[in-house]
């Protein structure tokens, strides 16, 4: 199984047909193969082989996208870094990875040179700056130059050979290298293609950064359908209706933040977002506030995703959105699930237990972690550190993380239930409700607000609303703190350790 074939496939039958749309430049199948070529062969020159890691600190553009089926093709592996990444968390990263290049675009030129002497693996000639000049780099350019358009030769690739390490987000803890191998990317595109409907002719839309995982779920696809696939260097609500609207986008996947800021965008209108088809939601729960509102403004688009990296994934489809709007849908074909109680017994539908599953794209493991690969997969099975539950017809709803939920009193508090009643709020655009320290409960809610544009509210008067709405005692706030905007990762979902942390030394 070797994923670098699909671009050459598309490129030998359909050379014509439009590939990838990015700011003012548009590359059909033909030209997109042979600049992924011509990296692909320039890695090869300098001496880079399957199985050798190359990092990358990029935004959203076309070096990356080519990047990564150059890399398919002669099997070295890309580790994409984010941005928001300080130098030391870059540098231990990239150390953990064995990378032997880094590519980087000049705004973060700093920071990759801030950690080259940290990382004596990686020789002086293997920094490259895809965009402009800069000491310690060598331009991409230059190290592109005279490198043929021919195909590579073959890798000798397999179902096992790794295509790429993600580094999770670590909104749980430390990042952890999640590996990816060809046949698991494979099944993303065979899997996901069938449950969102792509066809050749889809236009499928990019918005957020392509080093999140959760952009493999329409990128795959996508290309293994031969479609066009239309990518943005960085979410911006207007532009995305914008361009659904010019493009005739059929497919977008947008994370919650997005998909709130795309319905309040003062462009918005139902006629500019016609040609959607389906508007995925993944990263984290859309509340069921603007899911609703969502339906009603673009009926029958609608499908959420809730998934781990590490590999087991369920899929709320259009068609079940109606009759189970609370529920993030049931596994795909070829994936299992259970949920299970904390002494391993399966649990009953409607009983709260731990979601566990396993699919044809779960990963071999951490990268040289075998002792976080036992805990996390036992006897086959991905244990994903969030609790939910299934109803007589094996729907999954999701309640919370393991790690996120309240003990108060000796009562569990999920905060996703504290949080689906205050986006109920007319002035509350989003949410986070997280658990703070307590003398007298052990922990108690704390909500924080982003309040929609020019709307007021009283933090305390927000406050009452909320205990007054909310079903028990126990899921009272005791403050309500109103933010500008949450820390959030480069995928765009809300760190909520970073918010609990704030609350802890004092910034409000």
């Amino acid at each position: 199984m070797n994923i670098g074939t699909l671009i050459t496939g598309h490129a030998h039958y359909r050379p014509d047909h439009t590939a990838v749309v990015f700011g003012n430049e548009r590359l059909d199948y033909r030209a997109f193969n042979q600049r992924i070529n011509v990296v692909a062969n320039a890695l090869l020159r300098a001496g880079l082989r399957k199985g050798d890691k190359i990092a990358t600190v990029l935004p959203n553009c076309l070096e990356l996208l080519e990047l990564y089926w150059a890399a398919a093709k002669t099997g070295t592996v890309v580790v994409p870094m984010s941005p928001l990444l300080k130098a030391p968390t870059l540098a231990g990263l990239a150390r953990d990875a064995d990378v032997r290049m880094v590519i980087c675009a000049s705004a973060y030129a700093p920071l990759v040179s801030a950690v080259q002497a940290d990382l004596p693996e990686v020789s002086a000639e293997r920094y490259i700056l895809v965009d402009g000049a800069s000491a310690g780099f060598v331009s991409l350019s230059e190290f592109v130059a005279g490198a043929s358009r021919a195909e590579p030769p073959d890798a000798g690739l397999d179902d096992d050979d790794v295509f790429n390490i993600i580094y999770s987000s670590g909104t749980t803890g430390d990042p952890k290298g999640i590996v990816h191998t060809h046949y698991i990317r494979a099944m993303y595109a065979t899997v996901f293609a069938s449950s969102w409907r792509m066809t050749p002719e889809s236009v499928v839309l990019q918005t957020g950064a392509i080093i999140f995982n959760g952009a493999f779920v329409t990128l795959m696809p996508a290309f293994f359908c031969g479609a066009t696939y239309v990518m943005h260097q960085a979410f911006d609500a207007g532009e995305v209706i914008r361009t659904i609207a010019r493009e005739r986008v059929t497919h977008a996947m947008m994370v919650p933040a997005q998909i709130i800021a795309v319905m309040d965008d003062p462009a918005f209108s139902v006629e500019a977002l016609e040609s959607l088809e389906m508007i995925l939601s993944l990263g984290a729960p859309l509340h069921l506030e603007h899911k609703q509102r969502l339906e009603t403004l673009l009926p029958g688009r609608f499908h959420e995703l809730y998934g781990l990296t590490e590999g087991f994934v369920t899929v709320l489809d259009k068609t079940d959105f109606p009759r189970k709007p609370e529920s993030v849908g049931v596994p795909p074909p070829f994936f299992e699930m259970r949920i299970v109680a904390d002494d391993g017994t399966e649990c009953r539908p409607g009983e709260v237990g731990e979601i566990v599953g396993r699919g044809p794209i779960m990963m071999p493991g951490y990268y040289k972690r075998p002792d976080l690969t036992e805990q996390a997969i036992r006897d086959g099975w991905l244990f994903s550190g969030d609790l939910g539950y299934v109803d007589e017809d094996g729907f999954l709803y999701l309640v919370d993380r393991k790690k996120d939920m309240i003990i108060s009193g000796g009562v569990n508090v999920y905060p996703r239930d504290i949080e689906e009643v205050i986006v109920q709020h007319p002035s509350v655009r989003e949410t986070v409700v997280f658990g703070a320290p307590d003398d007298k409960w052990g922990e108690t809610p704390i909500a924080a607000v982003i309040l929609k544009q020019d709307e007021e509210a009283d933090a305390e008067a927000l406050r009452s609303w909320i205990n007054d709405a909310v079903g028990a005692k126990f899921q009272r706030v005791r403050e309500v703190i109103i933010l500008d905007d949450f820390p959030r990762s480069a995928a765009g979902k809300t760190l909520k350790r970073e918010l609990r942390k704030s609350y802890a030394q004092g910034d409000r």
